[in-house]
């Protein structure tokens, strides 16, 4: 008799990883968290509270600029820690961004990270300031909850401020799947809130997750034709909102996107959702529950590189994981209705919305919102906070859309935009326009090599093979990450480049503009000149050899330079 597959994901789990014992034994995520952060003999709390830490919304980290020297004098490393915001769909009043403002300059490094999750990020925090960071930003009426760890992370959505007769419905649908996909432990507000403490866990129960949760962390974000902006097949589940007559259905569902791999690791790689059928929209949380109690049953728990759910999907294929739903569901999903991308980038500048209201959205490289001597862009967006009635939404590519902007406001808003030069962009180039880079050095523990510090610098560099060839304009995606973990989601780019070592990158050509497609790798371990004399020729070809409306990623597809990828499982091929 043929096994099922939760016979074949038990066998797959008979030797557990040793996380998952540490979640087991955690108590429902507390571990000693509270007693390392009343610590003060050092700056860091011990390795198994930093993993648990994670399910809060915290990394423990170190600034790597100087971990030699601080081992020379035989000091700790300068630990300090990040916290990301738990904030659907990217959306923040202007008194959040204030009060974010007033974190990141009273515990932080003095800048806010928009990350390609549509969140805040903040870096820099030392241990004694990390309960009063939280505190400040719950009493925003926001919280940092399930922001990392393995569980449903941030859910996204299409700012869509050019499509704003829907945008408040797909919103509130990010915002009801997150809700409802919270770990239910009260774990988060007895550390960090002072919440009433549980006295007998075995009262505490977790009914969706369970006491493992998830065997690896959860992605969830809902894209809208014809806008790509958050890399809908990137997600473990991808929603494509279907609209007809102006009106929202429901959605494609697809399943198992993931950026990350392991360099050297042929079992682990990147890959793009598959369309697994059509749903009414009053059905979404519903799926989105089963799919993850799917991933919580028959993921692989023994081997974390090869545990997030486009693995369980490609094991057991994409029918049996259908048909595993619609078990759960008590009903069949419906065949996928149709839909088309034509990009995945932002639309920059002024763009009016319905009711006459209007959004800016203004260019951040790699989403750092710092002041510079010469551009004091954290200074100008307190002010437009401080006088803006509408709302903010963080982009999923580190832009961000000063958005339903009154008629009466517009005039104020665009005066500050001018008082502080502030730059929708659209004076770069298509490449930079369409650029991303992960945080890395100094401070992701993961950084093989520059990231958001490189780019620019790179990317100059690149603009002016653009001008040679004479496409300074033409809109390409890039991006680039410290390692092949995969946050910018460089596997969907048509350049991209994932560090390998300090000033050594691997680079990959031929994803596609509106992210359907994988890159593939076209050379390793190469430095910055490499780089540059590998991409001349080609884009001095490009420049000579395109067809009309074609993009680069289609182009070194059709003349050779590297192979089509629409399946993970060729991407080392």
């Amino acid at each position: 008799m043929a096994k099922t597959i939760k016979q074949i994901a038990d066998e797959l789990n008979e030797n557990l990883d040793a996380l998952e014992h540490l979640k087991t034994e955690s108590n429902y995520l507390r571990g000693t968290i509270e007693e390392g952060l009343a610590d003060p003999l050092t700056g860091a709390i011990s390795d198994d509270d930093t993993k648990l830490l994670k399910f809060h919304g915290s990394y423990q980290q170190d600034d790597r600029d100087v971990r030699d020297e601080r081992r020379k004098q035989k000091l700790e490393p300068a630990y300090a820690f990040m916290i990301r915001v738990r904030l659907p769909g990217g959306k923040a009043t202007p008194e959040q961004w204030i009060a974010m403002d007033d974190i990141s300059n009273n515990y932080a490094n003095h800048t806010l990270k928009l990350t390609t999750r549509q969140t805040f990020q903040f870096h820099g925090i030392l241990k004694r300031n990390l309960k009063s960071s939280m505190k400040k930003i719950n009493e925003s009426v926001l919280d940092t909850i399930a922001a990392c760890g393995d569980v449903n992370r941030n859910t996204m959505c299409n700012p869509n401020p050019y499509q704003s007769n829907i945008n408040k419905e797909i919103l509130d649908y990010a915002t009801a799947i997150s809700d409802h996909l919270l770990p239910k432990t009260n774990a988060y507000h007895e550390i960090w809130l002072d919440g009433e403490k549980v006295l007998d866990s075995k009262e505490e129960v977790e009914p969706m997750y369970g006491e493992k949760y998830l065997p690896r962390k959860f992605k969830i974000g809902i894209a809208v034709p014809p806008s790509n902006d958050i890399d809908v097949f990137s997600q473990d589940i991808g929603l494509i909102a279907i609209v007809e007559n102006d009106e929202l259905v429901g959605f494609n569902v697809a399943i198992g996107g993931g950026m990350g791999m392991t360099h050297g690791n042929p079992d682990t790689y990147p890959q793009v959702g598959r369309i697994a059928g059509f749903i009414p929209k009053d059905k979404v949380i519903d799926v989105c529950e089963a799919l993850l109690t799917i991933q919580r049953d028959l993921g692989n728990r023994s081997n974390r590189k090869n545990a997030r759910f486009k693995y369980t999907v490609d094991r057991f294929g994409v029918d049996n994981i259908v048909k595993e739903l619609n078990t759960r569901l008590g009903w069949e999903i419906s065949e996928a209705r149709e839909f088309k991308f034509e990009h995945n980038g932002d639309r920059l500048g002024w763009i009016e919305g319905e009711k006459g209201v209007w959004n800016y959205t203004l260019f951040i490289q790699n989403g750092r919102v710092k002041d510079t001597e010469d551009y004091k862009l954290k200074t100008a967006l307190r002010e437009i906070a401080e006088t803006h009635t509408g709302d903010f939404r963080l982009s999923p590519n580190q832009n961000l859309i000063i958005a339903n902007v009154t008629e009466e406001k517009k005039a104020d808003i665009q005066s500050l935009i001018d008082k502080y030069g502030l730059t929708d962009g659209k004076n770069y180039s298509g490449l930079r326009r369409n650029s991303m880079a992960c945080v890395a050095f100094p401070t992701c523990g993961l950084a093989m090599a520059e990231s958001e510090r490189y780019l620019p610098t790179l990317l100059s560099k690149i603009e002016d093979l653009l001008d040679e060839a004479g496409i300074s304009e033409e809109e390409i995606t890039i991006r680039m990450t410290g390692c092949p973990n995969g946050c910018a989601r460089p596997a969907l780019a048509e350049i991209a480049f994932i560090g390998k070592a300090p000033g050594k990158y691997n680079m990959y050509l031929g994803g596609s503009f509106n992210g359907d497609r994988l890159n593939k790798l076209y050379k390793e371990n190469i430095d910055e000149k490499e780089i540059l004399e590998s991409l001349r020729p080609i884009l001095m070809d490009y420049g000579k050899s395109r067809l009309e409306g074609e993009h680069f990623g289609d182009f070194v597809i059709r003349s050779g330079v590297v192979a089509k990828v629409h399946d993970g499982r060729d991407f080392h091929s």
